[in-house]
């Protein structure tokens, strides 16, 4: 009997003092990380940081264990540790901004720098790392995989396209580089096109009108391309990748520091496709054959007090063109064989400079210069655009009150070769706006905004704006946003249907601008587990009505695009999730779709424009396997059918899409910090629109109509030759040509 007390007095003495402790601190970029997860993934144990960031696990038992500390924004760091009888283990971390979260500091919705949890105005962020899940050679492409936004390819031969927010066509979204309304009007089809992705730090998206802190053309959305600071970039980066399709695409970034005075950050990117395929054998070019250079060079200069100023400038150039297969440039604007060329020359500078006083007093300004010259066949289309835009700017708190107040003046001069600009046009646009957003308590919070504009050509047009926050819950957000917004037409600027093809343009009347309302629900939910996991949640509702909408008609007479202001109005609604979710064994996935019904009411009479898909679905998925430095990604689209352009009753062509979905795979390679190697396959169902289609191109045979017959009222007439009573049209497009392709790429970093 004392024996067998003896021995369990000691295996309970072995097994106390078997019991051991495990603390340490958990920091990011070297401050302290209060709240933050940390997992010990053998005893699915876990706990949170205090607020001074300390964590510690008492009665740990000996053995090897993996700790992970994680925290929503920051990369996940794991780390091993053995466990022996010692009283106390030490194990800190420093946790590293993860990009990849959809969750930062935006400035996009409220025009000032605040948190994605805290700003009453909903705004979705896609850092880098999200772009490189499917690397593309242009901003345009890369946006294929955000949920609610939908890259439109306009013309089967040239491949113009602009951007689809919630249904609305490209137009009514503004695209601003570091908030500079910079991309519109002539550039809209061609100003996300090389952007060197190696200066991009994120893109922010407000979905929704923008108006009242931007003007016109954010009616539907905005898309703020924001470009990484000098201070914070690697010294050198290279990415270069080619694919199947002989595609070639180089984008290098370099920085350096001036004598502590200033900071530079250079970017070039160079794209390169020059090998025609017709894999759909109608002897045009299945996608347009481009050479472009773009130069983009930021400052960032030292101050005192920290005050801002950067100053940048971009230049870029473009060749692109399409065609029959035998065209060459020595064929460009005559009638022998058709092609669509395009050289496009632009200039940019922007900057933001904060005022030498107290208070906190903003001055930005941009200017461009955009020239065009073009030929769609025998069309001649010269176009010249310039813009200049300055905007002061006061951002202030009062107590409860987060102020900001600014003015702004926009000149552009813009003049074409077209039947419509009779002289060039000169448009100044003087702008007031007022913002205050209201802490009513800890949980409530108001937003009121307005904006005064004076067009010379279209007078004063008022944006009011309001908004709503209610966060019940840390991680529970409640919003609701409403508003107006306004637009502007240039018909031949946005509308390249209007150029290509052999559809007559018919503009009934002036054109006044387009006014919508709009009403927006959003709920916002982030979950933390306490195995480290994450998972966010976001709901979003909408309904936005437009009266005076401008929308080409393509029905009433098929020979014709028809341009004029909607007797009647149309409505746009639908509801959207995003899903993202983080593991704790390398498991990350960003989920998205959304439901769409948009209507056109004109006349007494109802119908579903155009292009516009009733539901949609993307995915971004990865898997990491950090002991080997590999990742995985699987990328992907899904869009459900859209009403498509035919010509006449007996156009062959289907009236509708299909369902269809581009999907892509990724494998990457890290090695040393320095480098990645990656590759895959690209529309891994070689999925193309020819499917289940006579043919995509109407008349590829005749493009310039010599063996069209016409009736007395300028009808096309069904013969032998022409059954099915066509003239020559490449509008007759919903998603891309190219099909299956293999990419493979490298990246280079020096920090």
């Amino acid at each position: 009997m004392s024996k067998i007390f003896i021995y369990t007095t000691l295996f309970f003495s072995l097994f106390a003092f078997s019991q051991n402790t495990i603390k340490g601190k958990v920091t990011a970029n070297n401050e302290i990380l209060a709240y933050a997860n940390i997992y010990i993934k053998e005893l699915n144990k876990g706990v949170e940081t205090n607020e001074n960031g300390l964590y510690e696990f008492e009665n740990i038992p000996n053995g090897s264990y993996t700790i992970i500390a994680s925290y929503v924004g920051f990369k996940p760091e794991r780390k091993k540790i053995n466990v022996s009888n010692e009283p106390n283990h030490i194990l800190n971390f420093n946790l590293i901004e993860d990009a990849n979260v959809l969750d930062d500091v935006v400035v996009s919705g409220t025009l000032k720098p605040v948190s994605r949890m805290e700003t009453p105005v909903p705004v979705e962020v896609y850092t880098t790392t999200f772009l490189k899940k499917n690397p593309t050679s242009n901003i345009f492409e890369a946006l294929q995989n955000v949920n609610g936004v939908r890259p439109q390819l306009n013309c089967n031969i040239c491949n113009t396209g602009d951007i689809h927010i919630n249904g609305l066509e490209g137009p009514y979204t503004m695209v601003t580089i570091d908030g500079m309304p910079i991309v519109s009007s002539l550039s809209t089809v061609y100003g996300l096109s090389g952007i060197p992705n190696s200066l991009i730090d994120r893109i922010e998206i407000v979905k929704g009108p923008a108006s009242s802190l931007y003007g016109s053309e954010a009616v539907g959305g905005l898309i703020n391309i924001i470009t990484k600071n000098a201070t914070q970039a690697p010294i050198f980066s290279a990415d270069f990748f080619a694919t199947s399709w002989l595609e070639n695409n180089l984008d290098l970034g370099f920085k350096q520091n001036i004598k502590n005075k200033a900071n530079t950050l250079i970017g070039l990117n160079y794209y390169n496709y020059n090998s025609g395929t017709d894999n759909n054998h109608d002897n045009f070019t299945d996608v347009t054959l481009q050479e472009r250079i773009s130069i983009f060079n930021k400052w960032n200069f030292i101050r005192k007090e920290n005050k801002l100023f950067t100053l940048a400038g971009r230049f870029f150039y473009e060749d692109r063109w399409g065609g029959e297969m035998n065209w060459n440039k020595s064929y460009r604007g005559t009638d022998q064989v058709y092609g669509e060329s395009i050289y496009t020359s632009r200039q940019e500078v922007i900057g933001k400079y904060q005022l030498p006083v107290s208070e906190k007093i903003y001055f930005s300004f941009s200017a461009t210069n955009h020239n065009q010259d073009s030929f769609y066949g025998t069309t001649k289309y010269e176009a010249q655009q310039r813009i200049g835009f300055g905007q002061l700017s006061w951002d202030k708190k009062i107590g409860s009150h987060d102020l900001l107040v600014g003015s702004a003046y926009r000149y552009q001069f813009y003049n074409d070769n077209t039947t419509a600009t009779t002289a060039p046009e000169k448009t100044h646009i003087l702008s007031v706006f007022g913002q205050d957003e209201i802490k009513l308590s800890k949980m409530h919070s108001v937003l009121l905004g307005s904006r005064l504009d004076y067009n010379n050509n279209h007078g004063y047009i008022y944006t009011p704006r309001m908004a709503y926050k209610w966060k019940f819950t840390d991680s529970d957000i409640f919003r609701i946003n409403a508003g107006t917004g306004f637009r502007v037409v240039n018909l031949f600027t946005e509308e390249h249907a209007a150029l290509t093809g052999s559809r007559d343009v018919v503009v009934t009347e002036d054109l006044n601008p387009e006014k919508s309302f709009n009403i927006n629900i959003n709920y916002l939910k982030k979950v933390r587990f306490e195995n480290a996991s994450s998972l966010g949640l976001d709901v979003s509702a909408w309904y936005t009505y437009f009266s005076n909408q401008i929308i080409p008609d393509y029905d009433t007479n098929p020979n014709q695009i028809i341009y004029k202001n909607l007797n009647g109005f149309s409505e746009t609604k639908g509801i959207s999730l995003n899903v993202d979710y983080m593991s704790n064994f390398g498991l990350k996935a960003i989920l998205g779709a959304s439901i769409l019904n948009s209507k056109n009411t004109k006349d007494g009479i109802t119908s579903t424009p155009i292009l516009t898909e009733k539901y949609s679905a993307n995915w971004a998925i990865t898997y990491e396997i950090l002991e080997w430095n590999l990742s995985f990604d699987y990328t992907g689209n899904l869009y459900g059918p859209m009403r498509l352009p035919l010509l006449s009753d007996l156009d062959p062509r289907r009236a509708t899409s299909p369902v269809w979905s581009i999907q892509n795979i990724q494998a990457t390679y890290k090695w040393h910090n320095k480098f990645e190697i990656y590759g895959g396959i690209k529309n891994l169902l070689n999925w193309t629109p020819n499917k289940k289609n006579p043919f995509l191109i109407a008349r590829p045979n005749d493009p310039f109509d010599q063996n069209v017959q016409y009736d007395s009222t300028g009808n096309v007439i069904a013969t032998p030759e022409n059954p099915y009573a066509l003239t020559f049209d490449p509008a007759y497009v919903y998603a891309p040509n190219q099909g299956i392709r293999g990419f493979l790429g490298l990246r280079y970093y020096l920090k």
